[in-house]
């Protein structure tokens, strides 16, 4: 198993008219890239500019934080090519993406996609989310932090400036090599690209993690048919599998977040969490987390729900005034 830490710079309209805004919002002008095996260590890299296709002037913002010109990148191939070379340079051996933060996938298969490409994948797939293996490893696994400050925590040596494609690669991966060798359980916490989502009930994503279960669903049409889905809105205890009758229904406060409350004879509490994402093609998918919680954290929960409830009877009232 090899991977594959990559990092991606794009460039983006200054104006926002072009027609093709909508399916390229962010033009990759650079791909870089460092190969690792399974112990750490560095064993090639990967550098190319591109040659911009749609936007050819270069966002101030871009500009000034990458300090590249657009007459750097006009010496550079097609996106195409680029990418071509890149999967490429991949290799054949069984690898892992490893990115810091979850953009750089999306917006990589984004662009191969407007260039008609073939997919990384037909659904969802695992990659390292490093940004969030750093938190989980070091820190308080829910802050995501920047990758400089990432590199000044580990006191990891600052030999090649950040903010461009290759060098903050190399960085992540110099991440990466420390959460191995120090944290290597934390590598268990996969995360899932979803560009691509599930075409079916059968494709439908369902992973276990040591403290969690995750659920990434299909497309539904909308909210209502997604909470009519039964493996939705059910309940399930992952440590023994059983279905559990719930002690709060699903609720929410804002209409994207759903809460609701179980309990297993066996583990105890569990809350479920749902968050309703829209999809790029129509309609909208779910992605639900489930986790044991302690009877305190139970209790707040019942709160919340209370608290919904009296915000709903104020929203019906108000409307009925």
């Amino acid at each position: 198993m090899n991977y594959i830490v990559l990092d991606l710079e794009w460039n983006q309209s200054n104006t926002g008219l072009e027609e093709e805004v909508a399916r390229l919002p962010f033009e990759i002008i650079e791909i870089g890239a460092v190969r690792m095996d399974r112990n750490g260590m560095m064993t090639g890299q990967f550098s190319e500019l591109i040659k911009p296709s749609v936007y050819l002037e270069m966002h101030q913002f871009t500009g000034s934080l990458l300090h590249l010109q657009m007459s750097q990148l006009e010496r550079g191939s097609a996106f195409p090519e680029v990418a071509k070379a890149f999967f490429q340079w991949c290799g054949q051996e069984e690898y892992l993406f490893c990115t810091w933060g979850a953009m750089d996938l999306t917006e990589l298969q984004r662009n191969m996609r407007f260039y008609g490409m073939k997919p990384l994948a037909h659904g969802p797939f695992a990659f390292l989310d490093v940004q969030k293996l750093f938190s989980i490893a070091f820190e308080d696994g829910k802050s995501r932090r920047a990758l400089e400050h990432a590199v000044e925590v580990m006191e990891i040596e600052k030999d090649i400036p950040f903010h461009r494609a290759f060098s903050d690669a190399y960085y992540t991966a110099k991440v990466l090599a420390r959460v191995m060798s120090g944290k290597p359980e934390v590598l268990k916490n996969l995360s899932y690209d979803v560009f691509h989502l599930p075409v079916d009930r059968k494709s439908q994503v369902h992973v276990q993690f040591d403290t969690y279960m995750k659920f990434i669903s299909r497309i539904f049409p909308g909210k209502a048919e997604a909470f009519s889905d039964r493996e939705v809105i059910s309940s399930k205890c992952y440590l023994c599998h059983r279905n559990l009758r719930k002690k709060l229904k699903w609720f929410t406060v804002n209409g994207r977040h759903y809460y609701c409350l179980a309990y297993c004879e066996e583990h105890g509490y569990l809350k479920g969490k749902i968050r309703v994402r829209k999809a790029e093609e129509g309609g909208v998918y779910i992605v639900k987390t489930t986790k044991l919680i302690s009877p305190e954290e139970a209790e707040d929960l019942r709160e919340r729900s209370s608290h919904a409830k009296e915000l709903h009877k104020y929203g019906k009232s108000k409307g009925n005034g």
